[in-house]
């Protein structure tokens, strides 16, 4: 006791020792090291022949620390909005938070994406075209052809690994898509997820959209339990998670900078905002998104936007004038675009909330902070209506006009999962024709963007024309924290980044363009600029199945972007030679960064057989799980659509309780399946896309003890989507059987999951709940599902 007793009496003094040794650390600071070789490498210390411990010089410890100096950078990218997304920009709705960034700092107008979500934010975050990424598509429709794997490689090393490893803490918050789809599991490999490609902390989703009501979400690799809260919503949680993220850095560590990647799902569908939000904008669309268009360029030429003498783009012709559409089409249509603008607003509400908190921990004057508001255009997959459900669109189904005004008045809430028509979208990219997914129009490619560092920018509220890319923003973060490139990661040769440093642009808007040539390609859609010149062509448009022509006969236009700024004058004709040196600089540009072969199959590449992509489910004609088993992403799971399957569980229900919860279900509110026990009584239910419901139901309850139950659907066949027949059984005996007459052919959720014992998120059967609610009350030894 007395020996314990000295211990404790020492422990202050020996605490006051080693906080004397801080200053003989080894920092890795300044030119004295080589950071081009990463990780940094720790010297190997001596050994001592010393016996007494007492005689012996506390050596210099090792410690890597960023350059001097520094800055933290917050690097927040935006969903699926637009050039004409911010009022900076002309917009129609407010956004303050961006106006206030960009009139502190510098704002550019020739800013650009590849035209989608996951290659734009693998692009953004590792400085290398997408395709050099292997992400020619999103991650669901990658292929076993290189560029287009969805699996980013070893040697491309992302800007957040490279500034941990040179002393940076770093966090992500939201949206990833850059986890290849197979890889979507936590028994791993886990090298693409957030916590492996350079983040010490995420709090997101996995996949390209979630629930805002209801999200499926991670903690590093743990799943999140949703919180008892009818006013929860993912974009107010992010941000509170990002704000105690960095106010918690900066309380233990003041001196070390950090790296925090802030990507809200909004503005993607679905569109889910409070209904506080969505009041504001009543009636601020009625005039429609023909007048609205022009009163935006009219904007944005005032704002010199866009130059003077700048013409409106025509509209696709898939899309309807505003005064040929019916009363109840109008009625629809404006309660979309509210839905959208209000989510906008909440949106950039949040961002504020995080950028004030820098300014209450006196971080403001070093902290780089970058605005992408957007990864793309505006999302015109909403198709000519818009619709309640996204799933319906990738699921072949067409709402109806009549339908969806039924479900008006909660549009946006937790009972719908929205999308908004087309011809909003148009109206978002204004001056520009095209959309989302338009890789070979700046519809699709270019977004607002601004940059704020008070000690690094002077300039304020400065215009910034030169061509910039999302590939540019990893080389300019590492030249304002004063790192160089490396050469190789964790014993791997890194490609060299692709992109331009921007810093050049800073304080100097006259500044000569340093990134001159720059190819696009997504779905087939092409193009390439070259010093002012831009050539493309357009060969399928978002709410096309098909592409318009094979590739070969694909037909390029011509544009002078410098006197040009809407791409309204194909100068094809007139200068035939520059469009095939074009046409010849595309193909020597896109074969060196693995963007041939050309691959413009759409839904054909959500099927894991058809394009060569890997899947853990290839070759099984079953899969056993265990209570306790959740949050399998459908990429991950055995495919039970389009045939006949066969579910088995062994249950235990405890003596003296009745049986409720889920067994096991997929999906959710929005379309799944579930096999589950309500008040003592067997089930299934197939939820068709939220719009119909088949019950099959035993009249028999289980009783205490064990069981083994099934459900065996036998698939109709003759085609996909198609119906059959659904029998349920309790120990061998057959208890009840029943129609089911549709089923989904395409996927069930973005999100949802499959879960034994529980249903993550939304319910599939709104009887039972979700989360703990739907919580099995007995014990599942193990379910098996068999497809036949």
């Amino acid at each position: 006791m007395k020996n314990f007793l000295i211990v404790i009496l020492f422990l202050p003094l020996l605490s006051l020792f080693f906080a004397c040794q801080e200053g003989s650390e080894m920092k890795q600071t300044g030119d004295q090291i080589d950071r081009t070789v990463l990780p940094i490498k720790e010297p190997i210390p001596p050994t001592s022949s010393e016996l007494d411990v007492r005689n012996v010089k506390v050596p210099p410890q090792f410690k890597v620390e960023a350059p001097e100096g520094a800055p933290n950078v917050i690097l927040v990218l935006v969903d699926d909005l637009g050039f004409a997304g911010t009022s900076t920009f002309g917009g129609p709705v407010p956004t303050p938070t961006f106006d206030k960034i960009a009139s502190e700092g510098i704002h550019y107008n020739n800013f650009h994406t590849t035209a989608v979500c996951s290659p734009t934010r693998a692009a953004l975050k590792s400085g290398r075209n997408h395709h050099v990424n292997n992400m020619g598509s999103i991650i669901e429709t990658g292929t076993g052809i290189p560029g287009n794997t969805g699996k980013i490689p070893q040697y491309v090393t992302p800007l957040a690994e490279i500034l941990r490893l040179n002393g940076y803490s770093t966090g992500a918050f939201g949206k990833w898509h850059e986890t290849a789809a197979w890889e979507a599991n936590t028994i791993g490999p886990l090298d693409r997820w957030p916590i492996h490609q350079g983040f010490d902390k995420f709090y997101g989703f996995l996949g390209g959209e979630t629930n805002q009501w209801a999200p499926f979400i991670y903690d590093g690799v743990h799943p999140v339990e949703l919180p008892e809260d009818p006013n929860y919503h993912f974009m107010t949680d992010m941000t509170d998670q990002s704000i105690a993220w960095m106010k918690y850095q900066k309380a233990l560590d003041p001196e070390k900078p950090f790296f925090m990647y802030f990507a809200p799902g909004a503005t993607h569908a679905p569109h889910h905002v409070p209904q506080s939000y969505i009041d504001k904008y009543k009636g601020k669309f009625d005039e429609g998104w023909d007048a609205i268009r022009q009163e935006i360029l009219d904007r944005q030429i005032k704002l010199g936007i866009v130059p003077e003498g700048t013409k409106l783009a025509p509209k696709p012709k898939a899309i309807p004038e505003w005064e040929s559409l019916s009363a109840d089409q109008k009625r629809l249509y404006t309660k979309q675009v509210e839905v959208f603008a209000a989510y906008i607003d909440m949106m950039d509400f949040e961002i504020g909330r995080l950028i004030e908190a820098v300014d209450q921990i006196g971080q403001t004057e070093n902290t780089m902070v970058i605005f992408v508001y957007g990864d793309n255009g505006t999302s015109a997959e909403g198709g000519a209506n818009g619709m309640y459900s996204e799933m319906t669109y990738f699921n072949g189904v067409q709402e109806t006009v009549p339908d969806m005004l039924k479900k008006i008045d909660k549009w946006g809430g937790p009972e719908t999962y929205p999308h908004m028509a087309a011809g909003w979208a148009v109206m978002f990219d204004t001056p520009y024709k095209w959309t989302k997914q338009m890789g070979s129009d700046h519809g699709g490619t270019k977004v607002g963007m601004t940059i704020r560092w008070p000690k690094g920018i002077k300039t304020k509220g400065g215009l910034r024309t030169q061509f910039t890319h999302v590939i540019d923003v990893a080389p300019t973060i590492l030249e304002a924290a004063g790192l160089p490139e490396p050469k190789v990661v964790n014993g791997i040769e890194q490609r060299p980044m692709d992109g331009t440093s921007m810093v050049y642009t800073f304080d100097d808007a006259s500044a000569k363009e340093r990134h001159t040539t720059q190819y696009f390609e997504m779905f087939g859609n092409r193009a390439i600029y070259n010093d002012g010149w831009y050539a493309r062509t357009i060969h399928r448009a978002p709410w096309e199945s098909e592409p318009r022509r094979p590739l070969k006969d694909d037909i390029w236009e011509l544009y002078e972007v410098a006197n040009d700024f809407s791409l309204v004058n194909d100068l094809s004709a007139k200068y035939p030679e520059k469009l095939k040196e074009l046409q010849e600089l595309f193909m020597k540009e896109a074969e060196k960064n693995y963007a041939l072969p050309i691959d413009d199959r759409l839904f054909d590449r959500l099927i894991a057989s058809n394009v060569g992509r890997p899947d853990l489910m290839e070759g099984r004609n079953s899969l056993t799980l265990a209570e306790g088993m959740m949050g399998m992403s459908e990429n991950t799971f055995i495919n039970i659509k389009n045939r006949s399957k066969v579910i088995t569980a062994t249950l235990e229900i405890p003596q003296g309780k009745t049986a409720n919860g889920i067994i096991i279900a997929q999906g959710g509110r929005f379309g799944g399946w579930a096999l589950y026990v309500k008040d003592g009584t067997l089930a299934y239910d197939y939820n068709f896309l939220g719009m119909e419901r088949y019950t099959v139901s035993s009249s028999e309850k289980l009783k205490p003890g064990k069981h083994l139950v099934k459900f065996d659907f036998a698939y109709d066949g003759g085609g996909i989507g198609k119906g059959g027949m659904g029998t349920l059984y309790i120990d061998g005996n057959q208890v009840a059987q029943s129609r089911i007459e549709r089923t989904q052919p395409g996927i069930f959720s973005a999100d949802e999951t499959t879960d034994v014992g529980i249903d993550l998120a939304t319910p599939v059967v709104e009887r039972i709940g979700a989360e703990h609610k739907s919580k099995f009350s007995g014990s599942i030894t193990k379910v098996t599902v068999e497809i036949k």
